[in-house]
């Protein structure tokens, strides 16, 4: 159980705060909502850019670590397809160092011709080396375009192509700066052993002066049904073929979502899953196999995906994982397997809220889904799954007609 107390600022910007009576750290994250998702597909990757810009200093501050280090505090940041997260732990007591520096940055980013330059170099070196040159690399890239014909999700974080980022002018950059980071676009988290209203008040003197710029921004394109199978095959140089199949599922607040990830791990939740101990120690078919749920915020995937031995063939994975769908439908999932998957879940819950920063994330993230009270009641929405939603689940969602299949083969 994390309590909070939130409050919007006269300016949008949302505040949401936790004391941590056990911690004598803080933890101060502030998560903007914009991610991959946002973005033209012409300019693809600018979300992933700007996380890597934020921390090319301000006007008032040039090196923006630097304060963090003296206030011996450690931070980081991520993007992904639904938003960007910037975080900061410190000890509590230096907690107005990393607002003010959050507040610094959320409007005074000082964007210049070199800066710009620079952290293009590395963003396209990132990709180059993380997807291009890495084996498997453009494997999630392929299935994610073979899925999605018009939302966002067709492409990753990083983009579509480093092209893009490479011929990103300052006018494009300094737009999508405007449009994405301001207070009504924002979500501040802090969990520290301080009084709630005392946290608020920092929060208020830091951020209110601030005024607000909210831009419209461009609607997103929902993925229509998927009416027919889809297939694509590759052949790349890697040392063993993979098998994944997608299906299109429910967003992250959706009921669905819960069945799905619960399904997930039945499937694949460790060397005693029913995937693992069929198709990899039974059968030998795969030399590694797994399923799970992308989780985004709309609708999402569930994926299998497998590691083909060399005598196994693709349609024989294929079959298999029909089976294991069959299966599930067929034959009601045992109270142990259940109840193991439950203690599971519950377990991570209760394991996350001993971090700060975890709560401080977690609070952000779930004001970002607009279901704040989900953060205390997601362990009684998987406890609440039962047989006939598994088997609801898989009729609706693992069905053929619904699958995206990637063949990615190993060169002969």
């Amino acid at each position: 159980m994390i309590p909070h107390k939130r409050k919007t600022l006269d300016n949008g910007l949302t505040v949401v705060v936790n004391r941590d009576r056990s911690s004598k750290l803080a933890a101060v994250n502030l998560l903007y909502r914009v991610g991959a998702r946002n973005e033209h597909p012409a300019r693809t990757g600018f979300a992933h850019l700007f996380e890597h810009l934020m921390f090319r200093g301000t006007r008032q501050v040039p090196s923006f670590d630097l304060p963090v280090q003296m206030a011996s505090g450690d931070n980081n940041a991520f993007t992904n397809n639904d938003y960007t997260d910037f975080y900061i732990t410190l000890p509590r007591d230096n907690i107005e160092t990393a607002l003010w520096l959050e507040s610094d940055r959320m409007q005074g980013l000082e964007l210049t011709p070199e800066k710009l330059a620079t952290e293009k170099r590395v963003v396209i070196e990132e990709y180059r080396q993380r997807y291009l040159n890495q084996p498997y690399g453009d494997q999630m890239m392929l299935l994610r375009a073979l899925s999605y014909r018009v939302h966002p999700y067709r492409w990753a974080t990083i983009g579509l192509s480093p092209d893009h980022i490479a011929d990103a002018t300052m006018e494009e950059v300094q737009a999508f700066y405007r449009t994405y980071y301001h207070p009504s676009n924002a979500i501040l988290s802090i969990s520290a052993d301080l009084d709630e209203e005392r946290m608020l008040e920092l929060a208020e003197r830091w951020f209110a002066p601030l005024a607000d710029r909210p831009h419209p921004a461009a609607a997103i394109p929902q993925e229509p049904p998927q009416e027919a199978a889809r297939r694509e095959e590759v052949e790349r140089g890697v040392p063993a073929t993979t098998v994944s199949v997608a299906y299109h599922m429910g967003g992250r607040t959706s009921a669905e979502f819960f069945v799905g990830d619960l399904v997930s791990d039945l499937l694949s939740g460790g060397d005693s899953s029913r995937l693992y101990q069929r198709l990899v120690k039974g059968r030998r078919l795969l030399s590694s196999v797994n399923a799970y749920v992308t989780g985004d915020v709309d609708p999402g995937l569930f994926v299998f995906t497998g590691q083909l031995l060399p005598d196994t063939t693709p349609a024989q994975v294929e079959e298999a994982f029909r089976e294991e769908i069959g299966a599930l439908v067929r034959d009601a999932a045992t109270e142990y397997e259940l109840e193991k998957v439950r203690n599971k879940f519950e377990a991570n819950t209760l394991f996350g809220e001993l971090n700060v920063m975890n709560k401080a994330m977690n609070l952000g993230f779930y004001e970002m889904l607009g279901d704040l009270p989900l953060i205390n009641g997601e362990v009684a929405r998987y406890r609440a799954v039962t047989n006939d939603d598994i088997r609801d689940f898989c009729r609706r969602v693992l069905r053929p007609e619904n699958s995206n299949t990637l063949i990615y083969k190993a060169k002969k």
